[in-house]
């Protein structure tokens, strides 16, 4: 499992302080021009965080070395900064007790270790929870084939009223028999069986573009008698009293857990270039270059008769991006402006003077005393 929701923002205000290849690559994996990420990245986590059911977090914690620009900080969510103790094992415990209470308990430890060069991490907790309108009934489940063969599996079965909550997706790859179990606050959870020859990709596939409708689905109400979709029938059966159509589901209970490392997918995330730790790429982070030393999730997601919990901790931890080897000269022309003087704000495509001044004096130093 992977939860890009908690992968978007963290990329997005990665983006908002790079340069060169790197922004450009982090704004393509995005999807925005990276000059507005940050401004979204807040926006989506203040939505998220304001939905019934779940909860979403951003965390900052620097040690002495990075000089973080005051704009690009600025730029974060409020009261997200904190400082990393010089030790590393007490800084990782701090992180680690961060992720844990952010996920509720799902999650005990940062996907990231740190190391003792560590300037700074950036990560994002994101939880799920919802219960069911009507929960299921748990029984055995032994399923007669399959990779599940033999085996006696936790099932959970509920029976209505509503043949609309299932459907027949019809995808290129093949047909995919998807259910919506409704939860409280507005949460469902899709559950999606595909054909036997397909894969997981194109399964999930099918399941997203059902929820975009870019694929047909037959709802339930409207398929034929017979075999009809992946785990699906459609059948008569005798009844005490008349009754209208129903929805007969068993399904199993599951605990999925997932780590991930995204730079082993850099060009998916746009982290090709900012993984290059020879230089800087995050000048507007700061005035130290910086590079994504690390980038991890850990997730956790759990579905039983009473309802889905899902947690899910993503941490980006950039690292020193290098000195430059001086192996050359070169020609200096230095500039002092140390007596009244005037300047241009212009406007680029169109060389317009938008703001024309003259400097006639300068803030004093605070020496502090």
């Amino acid at each position: 499992m992977l939860s890009a929701a908690g992968v978007w923002p963290l990329l997005a205000f990665l983006a908002d302080g790079a340069a060169g290849p790197a922004r450009s690559e982090l704004a393509q994996a995005l999807g925005v021009p990276a000059g507005q990420a940050a401004g979204a990245a807040r926006e989506v986590l203040a939505a998220l965080d304001g939905m019934p059911g779940l909860g979403a977090a951003l965390g900052l914690w620097t040690g002495r070395t990075p000089d973080l620009r005051d704009e690009w900080r600025a730029g974060l969510p409020a009261d997200t900064h904190g400082t990393l103790d010089d030790d590393p094992v007490a800084a990782q415990r701090t992180l680690d007790a961060w992720a844990t209470k952010r996920s509720e308990g799902l999650i005990e430890r940062m996907p990231v270790t740190l190391t003792r060069d560590a300037a700074m991490v950036l990560a994002t907790a994101l939880t799920l929870r919802t219960d069911w309108r009507r929960p299921f009934t748990e029984q055995p489940c032994r399923p007669a084939a399959g990779p599940w063969r033999g085996q006696t599996l936790l099932g959970l079965h509920r029976r209505g009223v509503r043949p609309d909550r299932i459907g027949v997706v019809s995808a290129p790859e093949g047909r995919v028999t998807a259910l919506k179990v409704p939860g409280n606050d507005g949460i469902d959870v899709h559950l999606l069986l595909g054909e036997e020859r397909m894969t997981s990709g194109q399964v999930l596939r099918a399941g997203t573009g059902a929820l975009e409708r870019a694929l047909p689905v037959v709802g339930g109400g409207q398929l034929p008698y017979g075999h009809v979709g992946p785990g699906l029938s459609v059948e008569r059966q005798p009844a005490v009293t008349p009754e209208p159509v129903t929805l007969d589901v068993t399904t199993v209970a599951f605990d999925v857990t997932a780590d991930h490392d995204l730079l082993a997918l850099h060009r998916l995330f746009g982290l090709t270039t900012a993984r290059d730790t020879g230089r800087g790429h995050f000048p507007g982070i700061s005035g130290s270059p910086l590079a994504v030393g690390a980038a991890a999730q850990s997730a956790v997601a759990r579905f039983g008769a009473l309802g889905f919990r899902s947690a899910a901790v993503t941490a980006v931890l950039p690292a020193p991006g290098g000195i430059p080897q001086y192996r050359h000269e070169t020609t200096v022309v230095r500039a002092v402006f140390d007596r009244p003087f005037g300047f241009l704000a212009v406007h680029r495509p169109t060389r317009l003077a938008l703001v024309a001044g003259w400097v006639t004096g300068a803030v004093a130093y605070d020496t502090g005393t």
